[in-house]
């Protein structure tokens, strides 16, 4: 059987749609309600924020797919060829699908902006829209640096973007995410105001949690773009930062086009049919549940179909170094090993815990256990004030706990006394490790290695596009020479770098063929970066 890539979308040329498709999801939206932002004359804001955030579920479950594709937390399973520029990391201008499903739903929520500028009636929904905006623009910087901003989103009028530096362009995000707060507040005081209500299938409405959202989108960016972006204000609001899972769920359901997009990728289909069976859990990720790295049995065996639950036992989740190629290696079974229920028809699943949980589960655009660990850094570098970092690093690791034992309709499998004894045991099961106990951690370097570990676990095939992110950016986890257990490169990759990874993807050749006098020239999966990589 020869791997491939799914490709199904629509391609963006920052700003006009030409026909193209893209790694690893179904990205149909459930109605595409625009073509062009500028006349989007035909819904309402009402009507397409529900549309757009759906489809931005989709969109992040193809950039979680390209970051656990690194070698992260996938690997190439057994019994498939044809992976080329997967495991070589020499990737191509063709491999570029998140770039055109990133621009059209950003078009979704510049029609939003377009629709209610000057409106006060609908300050929370320009509001909502210009957190997506920031969320997702962040999302292409992170991949491809600089990308078309200020020009871009003008459908006919400009078919020919120019190009924004991802330095300016996180700025202006930051500058953006200010405003959206400020909209909210002021929206609380217009009379008449729509309310989000069912428009809003992230927060059901709930302005406090979009600012909360803001603020920790805002702290994400002031920590990766650094003393590298002359941010305007590092302030934030009085409302705080996530507590909680920020999760799109429209109301996911078995129905076709209706399920949980990561579902439908990689545990089975809407009639029961098995998804993708290519990739199955690195070495490298294991060795963090197994007891290689750390021991965590708890995590591990609600994410891992199989996992060993005692020591001793022998292992029988089949995981892989990516780039090793063997048809004696397990492939990944019916369901995929990330699916841990042992329910395997693809019809009678839907109600499990761990990274896929069922059809009918929300999807992630950001955990509170990412938003724990950015304050436990950003009161580590003095970046926001309150509870120490130690105390948030300890808070991470339990939302982690919490996120790995919710099911779909978000209550616990368990009583959350029990997780919380489970978090104490699994610092007593790492007694000696600084990566798990965080008092060990004797130096400000060693603190944020735990802290971005501890994020790298709790990221697992959920949002693996940030722990990619935070891997270039700080090179935790750390990864030295030798097994899939100590690395997660590739064992074939063609990468000049001592870690023997890559350092980014291309720009499609779309952008050469219809925008080649301002896409960018020169880039190298190997020796370009993004702005704040290292």
């Amino acid at each position: 059987m020869v791997h491939k890539k799914i490709l199904i979308m629509k391609k963006t040329i920052a700003g006009m749609l030409i026909g193209i498709a893209v790694l690893g999801t179904s990205c149909k939206k459930y109605l595409d309600i625009n073509n062009n932002p500028n006349n989007a004359t035909s819904a309402t804001p009402e009507l397409i924020l529900p549309q757009a955030l759906t489809y931005t579920a989709s969109v992040v479950n193809s950039y979680n797919s390209y970051g656990s594709q690194t070698g992260m937390y996938a690997a190439n399973a057994g019994g498939y060829g044809g992976f080329g520029e997967s495991i070589t990391y020499n990737y191509t201008t063709s491999n570029t699908g998140l770039w055109g499903i990133t621009y059209d739903n950003l078009e979704d929520y510049q029609a939003i902006l377009n629709q209610t500028a000057g409106q006060d009636i609908y300050d929370y929904y320009n509001a909502a829209a210009r957190v997506m905006k920031a969320y997702e623009f962040q999302l292409l910087v992170d991949a491809f640096n600089d990308v078309p901003y200020e020009s871009a989103l003008q459908g006919a009028n400009n078919l020919s973007p120019a190009y924004s530096s991802g330095k300016d362009i996180y700025k202006d995000l930051a500058n953006q995410l200010d405003t959206a707060i400020a909209l909210f507040n002021a929206g609380a005081n217009v009379p008449g105001v729509t309310p989000l209500g069912n428009s809003d299938v992230v927060f059901g409405g709930n302005a406090t949690k979009w600012k909360q959202f803001a603020n920790t989108l805002k702290l994400r960016l002031i920590i990766r773009g650094g003393d590298k972006v002359d941010f305007t204000n590092k302030t934030f609001s009085s409302d705080g930062f996530l507590t909680t899972d920020a999760l799109v769920n429209p109301g996911f359901t078995r129905d076709n086009g209706k399920q949980n997009p990561e579902w439908n990728t990689w545990a089975y289909g809407y009639t029961g049919s098995a998804a993708n069976k290519a990739w199955m859990p690195s070495e490298f990720i294991f060795g963090f549940y197994d007891g290689h790295t750390l021991d965590d049995s708890y995590r591990g065996r609600a994410i891992y179909y199989l996992f060993p639950v005692s020591a001793g036992q022998d292992k029988v989740t089949g995981i892989n170094r990516l780039g090793v190629e063997s048809n004696s290696l397990t492939s990944s079974p019916t369901g995929s090993f990330w699916y841990s229920g042992t329910d395997r028809d693809g019809k009678s699943n839907g109600n499990q815990v761990g990274i896929l949980k069922g059809p009918n589960a929300g999807q992630p655009l950001m955990l509170a256990a990412e938003s724990y660990f950015l304050q436990a850094e950003g009161s580590l570098k003095g970046i926001i004030t309150g509870a120490s970092d130690a105390t948030l690093f300890d808070k991470g690791i339990l939302a982690s706990f919490n996120y790995t034992y919710q099911l779909p309709d978000k209550s616990l499998s368990v009583p959350a006394d029990t997780l919380a004894a489970w978090v104490s045991k699994y610092k007593q099961d790492n007694i000696g490790s600084f990566l798990v106990n965080y008092s060990l951690a004797t130096s400000d370097a060693k603190k944020l290695q735990a802290i971005i570990t501890q994020k790298f676990i709790a990221l697992n095939f959920v949002n693996s596009q940030e722990a990619w992110n935070e891997y270039r950016r700080t090179h935790y986890p750390a990864v030295s020479p030798g097994s899939g257990f100590t690395t997660f490169a590739s064992s074939v990759s063609e990468s000049t770098r001592p870690d023997k990874l890559p350092t980014r993807i291309l720009y499609p050749v779309s952008e050469s063929t219809y925008n080649g006098a301002n896409v960018p020239t020169g880039i190298t999966p190997f020796t370009s970066l993004i702005f704040w990589a290292q």
